[in-house]
C-alpha cells in the first residue's frame, strides 16, 4: 500500500513539474552580429561583406555562422529553445528565414520588415506557431536630429493560442555610440521618445497592455534615454506596480557591472528586456521574479586574451575566428495561469 501511494505522488509529482513547464513562456534577445549573405545588395553598403571583401565572406563561413548561431539558440531554454526570440543586425528577411530551418524541434514563423539602415542590418523575430498566432506587425520610423537613416523599431503583436493573450513586442536596435556616447546620446534619445509614444498610444486604448521592449538599446539602464525619457525604471517584482508603468528586467544586474556585451574591459548591460507593468500584476501572465538572465555557455567564451570572458566572435578585426557573436544573449521566463 505504502508503494502505491508513493508511486501516485510521483506521478503527480511529475505531472506537476511537467504543467508547469508548460505554462512558461520563453523569451529571448540577441545581437548576432552580421548575419549577411554573399549577395552584393546594390541599394545597401553590404561590401564589407562579399567574397571578393578582406573578410571574404564566403557561403561556407555563412553555413558555419547559421549552424553556430543555431546551436546557442537550441541550448537556450534548458535545451527546448526559445518561444519567442529577436535580433538584431540581419542582412534581410532570407536570412532569418534561414537561420530558422536550423533549429530544431521548433515550428518558427519569421518576422521582418527591411529599414532604411545604410548598411542592411536590420531586426527581426522568431516565434513558434504553435505557441502563439500573429496580430499585427509593422515598423516604427526613428527621424534623427540629422535625418541620418538608422534602424526601424518591429512592432509585433503576438496572441497566445491558449489563453487568447496578446503580447506587445518592441524589438529594438537604438543608434550606436559611433563618435562617443555623449555626442551620439542624442540618437538613442530620440529613439526612446519615438518608442515611449508608440507606448503612451497603446496605454491609452488599454492600460493594462501586455508590452515586452526588447533588443539593443546601445546604452544602459541607467542612462538618460531609459531613465528620463523612456521611463523604464528598477523594480522589486515581489510588489505589485501601478498601472503603466514599464519595468527594466537588466536594472539590477547594469548596476552590478554585469552585461551582455564586453568592451574596453568592461561590462555593458545594452541588451535588455523591458515589461509593462501588466506583465507583473499577478494576473494571466506574468514575469517570473528573477529570471531574467544573460546566457553564456561555456562553448561561446573566449577562455584567454584581453577579451578574456567575452563572447566569441566571427571575426577579431578582419581575423576570421569562426565564432557565434560579441554578444551574449538574454532572456526571461513569464508564467501563464491557467
Amino acid at each position: 500500500m505504502l508503494k502505491k501511494t508513493l508511486f501516485i505522488l510521483l506521478v503527480m509529482l511529475i505531472s506537476c513539474k511537467a504543467q508547469v513547464k508548460e505554462n512558461i513562456i520563453y523569451v529571448a534577445q540577441w545581437n548576432i552580429e552580421n548575419l549577411f549573405d554573399v549577395i552584393d545588395d546594390p541599394e545597401k553598403d553590404d561590401s564589407e561583406f562579399l567574397p571578393e571583401s578582406e573578410k571574404f565572406w564566403t557561403e561556407g563561413k555563412v553555413e558555419v555562422k547559421l549552424n553556430n548561431l543555431a546551436k546557442v539558440i537550441n541550448f537556450m531554454n534548458d535545451g527546448k529553445g526559445p518561444d519567442i526570440i529577436s535580433f538584431q543586425e540581419l542582412e534581410n528577411f532570407n536570412m532569418l528565414k534561414r537561420l530558422a530551418y536550423k533549429l530544431k524541434d521548433r515550428d518558427y514563423i519569421p518576422v521582418h520588415r527591411e529599414s532604411r539602415d545604410t548598411r542592411g542590418i536590420d531586426v527581426g523575430l522568431l516565434y513558434d506557431r504553435n505557441v502563439f498566432d500573429i496580430e499585427n506587425v509593422y515598423p516604427i520610423r526613428i527621424d534623427l536630429p540629422k535625418r541620418n537613416p538608422t534602424r526601424d523599431i518591429l512592432f509585433v503583436s503576438l496572441r497566445h493560442l491558449k489563453t487568447n493573450e496578446i503580447l506587445n513586442i518592441y524589438v529594438n536596435h537604438w543608434p550606436s555610440r559611433r563618435g562617443g556616447q555623449e555626442k551620439s546620446e542624442v540618437n538613442r534619445i530620440t529613439a526612446a521618445q519615438t518608442l515611449r509614444s508608440s507606448i503612451d498610444s497603446l496605454f491609452a486604448k488599454d492600460e493594462n497592455a501586455n508590452i515586452i521592449l526588447i533588443g539593443d538599446f546601445n546604452d544602459e539602464p541607467t542612462d538618460f534615454s531609459f531613465t528620463r525619457f523612456l521611463k523604464a525604471k528598477d523594480f522589486d517584482c515581489s510588489v505589485k506596480n501601478l498601472k503603466k508603468e514599464l519595468l527594466n528586467l537588466g536594472y539590477k544586474k547594469s548596476v552590478n557591472k554585469e552585461g551582455s556585451y564586453l568592451f574596453g574591459g568592461q561590462w555593458d548591460m545594452i541588451d535588455q528586456i523591458v515589461i509593462s507593468s501588466a506583465l507583473n500584476d499577478g494576473k494571466k501572465i506574468d514575469y517570473v521574479c528573477d529570471s531574467f538572465e544573460v546566457l553564456k555557455p561555456d562553448f561561446m567564451v573566449i577562455e584567454e586574451g584581453n577579451r578574456k570572458g567575452g563572447a566569441l566572435p566571427t571575426y577579431m578585426g578582419n581575423k576570421y575566428v569562426g565564432g557565434f557573436s560579441d554578444h551574449f544573449p538574454v532572456a526571461a521566463k513569464f508564467f501563464i495561469a491557467n
